[in-house]
């Protein structure tokens, strides 16, 4: 049983965290963990917290790779607390963070799913330039599926979800509570 007590004081360094992001994942969110990660103290482990509905998940990934590019080259502990809401994009920023790194408060909501993409093709000009405007746009999906695969092979990586279970279930938004997660291992513990 994972008793509350015992939580609080086997993780004190969640309670405050360094970085602290809420709201849209977008270029302001980017900016403000930018400057965040620049004030925040240079030894010890690193506590980024995130509360988000989602959205853009290349913010999360620019966001994701400088965690990842200072947990590599300065091997420092980086630890990832998901308060509340950590939907799609805020999913995505998770990835970054090895599993046995990733902490949720309880009542904590995730959501996976796959990306979304709009929009209309203009068949509009001379017939043999046609083709190349179907294949260019044929290339950006594909370009996009490989990236989200790659996002929830590293969302898994290291749990008892599998690679198949997250793209099938991701199809319908898949909730999952804080202790489910635990349960499932996409995170070590709820707080």
């Amino acid at each position: 049983m994972h008793d509350q007590p015992n939580r609080a004081v086997k993780y004190p360094l969640l309670a405050q965290p360094h970085v602290q992001l809420y709201g849209t994942v977008d270029e302001v969110m980017y900016a403000g963990f930018k400057d965040q990660l620049a004030a925040a103290p240079t030894e010890g482990p690193l506590v980024v917290s995130i509360t988000t509905l989602g959205g853009d998940p290349e913010m999360a990934r620019a966001m994701g790779d400088s965690i990842r590019l200072l947990r590599d080259y300065t091997g420092r502990e980086t630890l990832f607390l998901g308060k509340v809401a950590v939907y799609s994009a805020g999913a995505t920023f998770m990835s970054a963070f090895p599993v046995e790194t990733r902490f949720l408060t309880r009542g904590t909501r995730l959501m996976l799913h796959e990306r979304q993409m709009s929009g209309s093709i203009d068949l509009t000009g001379p017939l043999t330039s046609l083709p190349a405007i179907l294949k260019a746009k044929l290339h950006e999906i594909e370009q996009s599926v490989l990236i989200q695969e790659e996002g929830f092979r590293a969302i898994v990586n290291g749990s008892q979800v599998s690679f198949d279970t997250l793209r099938e279930k991701a199809t319908s938004n898949w909730y999952i509570d804080a202790e489910e997660a635990r349960d499932l291992g996409l995170v070590l513990d709820v707080i």
